[in-house]
């Protein structure tokens, strides 16, 4: 699993400066259990300043360990400005890796290696971006003085994105550190556009130099508090992020009322602006602050949702549809199929059947890992379902959200965090779940993407915060059509068995 956004811009700003080479080290706690380190060396070479660091995670799901790696190496100059960069993350021999090289002023060679293929292109540095040594820079410029507010551009080199973040200086406060208490600067650092639901408190020394941090991070509040390295190096706690993101179902939902529409009535506490995404086959209506009714699985008419973007159409480091193995697996799939959503059944099917081994240790691996391995979960499924989809002209998308099941994981009658695949088909999104081996009203959707990992963990923001609070059946709701007055074209939903299949994450 991926730190989230939030939390990686917040890693950009470690740097020491005081001497001529340091290292800081910090211990990583999710809601006070140890789940990790940081390690920040930097040192001035050449008058470039060079800032090495490293995040080392350790998490559970379901009691499946998965361990984290990531690093960077940031080259800059003194006044901040960047020079060349590299990132490295992963899980075991699952890695991505970022190189970029300056290839004209303001411009990058950009290398980038998953799954063995290498993309090398070119990256136009955004104006006004910063990396590690221009944030802090930039920090220390604005000053500490109390109700200061002044925006950030927070360059992420892994996504080669930027952050727009607004921050406001809280004020001075003697903060409790594993090595004793020390008297910082406290930072709000909101990324703009949230409505405050994603956001980072940061407690910085003189130099502007970060001592800790909390970031919201799935159910849970990270924490990172700067000590020495036998401390940061400590034995890690078992964390189970996602058992705390499953959500109680109120009532027992069997196979047959899952294949017609279900209206739902859920609450989310905190701050969640549209916890929910409106689809072709899901409405969402906010009854009061907090409180949304969702209706899923009733045909809608296609809306003010957009078609096809770019997005969904072009391949990208983890939906690999341009490769020639993609490609040719997606045509031996379908072979003869002359449409398009017979082509999706094909595909869907045959993945249900073909990823027989299920494996929570993977975290989140990209269409051509999951090509070879014939491994995964949800994701796994996902991802390669839409790169196959992709790569046969048909748009696609992957949409992150929950899914009912009898049991799991020890527990019975509950949502899980769930992926599956939207293909646009004639002139509306239609879902496909290779994972689960159908589609039905069941599936809540939070948000969908391109299948970069990213974009997934972002709409998982929610976790932890939703409660349903009603699961409503079609056959008792008033004001639903009679089964004589819905549309004659149904997705494929409607036409799967009614026996639900064995929750497979």
């Amino acid at each position: 699993m991926r730190v989230p956004h939030a939390v990686v811009a917040g890693l950009l700003c470690f740097t020491p400066v005081a001497a001529f080479a340091s290292d800081t080290w910090m211990t990583v706690m999710l809601d006070g259990q140890k789940v990790g380190k940081v390690h920040v060396h930097r040192e001035v070479q050449g008058g470039q300043v060079v800032t090495t660091q490293s995040l080392d995670m350790r998490l559970s799901r379901f009691k499946t360990p998965m361990v984290t790696h990531t690093e960077a190496r940031l080259v800059e100059t003194a006044a901040g400005t960047p020079v060349a960069f590299s990132t490295k993350s992963g899980q075991g021999t699952e890695t991505s890796e970022v190189d970029a090289q300056p290839h004209a002023p303001q411009v990058f060679q950009l290398a980038t290696t998953l799954a063995g293929q290498t993309k090398v292109s070119l990256l136009q540095w955004p104006e006004g971006a910063t990396l590690a040594e221009g944030q802090r820079v930039a920090t220390t410029a604005h000053g500490f003085q109390p109700g200061t507010t002044y925006p950030l551009r927070v360059f992420q080199p892994e996504r080669q994105q930027v952050a727009n973040v607004d921050v406001t200086v809280v004020g001075d406060e003697i903060v409790d550190l594993p090595g004793g208490k020390e008297r910082l600067h406290h930072l709000k650092q909101e990324l703009k556009g949230s409505n405050g639901s994603q956001w980072t408190d940061t407690w910085v020394d003189d130099n502007g130099i970060i001592r800790r941090s909390i970031a919201p991070m799935l159910a849970y509040h990270i924490e990172m508090a700067a000590c020495d390295e036998a401390c940061a190096s400590a034995p890690d706690q078992d964390v189970d992020v996602l058992r705390t993101a499953m959500s109680p179902s109120p009532r027992l939902v069997p196979g047959a009322l899952r294949i017609a529409p279900i209206r739902y009535r859920i609450s989310v506490t905190g701050t969640h602006p549209q916890p929910f995404v409106e689809t072709d086959e899901q409405h969402v209506s906010s009854v009061t602050a907090g409180v949304y009714q969702l209706d899923v699985g009733r045909p809608l008419p296609h809306g003010d949702e957009p078609g096809p973007t770019s997005e969904d159409t072009e391949a990208n480091p983890w939906v690999q549809s341009d490769a020639p193995a993609i490609r040719d697996a997606a045509r031996d799939i379908v072979g003869d199929a002359s449409s398009d959503m017979a082509r999706m059944r094909r595909l869907r099917s045959y993945l249900t059947k073909a990823i027989d081994t299920k494996g929570m240790d993977i975290g989140y691996a990209s269409a051509l890992d999951t090509l070879q391995s014939l491994k995964g979960d949800c994701t796994e499924h996902a991802v390669l379902l839409t790169a196959l989809a992709r790569s046969l002209g048909i748009p696609a998308r992957v949409v992150t959200g929950l899914v009912y099941v009898d049991r799991f994981a020890g527990a019975s009658r509950v949502f899980i965090p769930h992926a599956w695949t939207q293909a646009w088909l004639g002139d509306r999104w239609v879902s496909f779940d290779s994972a689960q081996g159908r589609y039905d009203s069941t599936h809540i959707a939070l948000g969908v993407g391109d299948g970069a990992p990213w974009r997934f963990f972002q709409a998982m923001a929610s976790l932890g915060s939703i409660h349903i609070e009603s699961v409503t059946p079609t056959a008792q709701m008033m004001d639903m059509p009679p089964e004589s007055a819905r549309p004659d074209s149904m997705p494929e939903r409607y036409t799967m068995p009614v026996t639900p299949p064995p929750a497979s994450h």
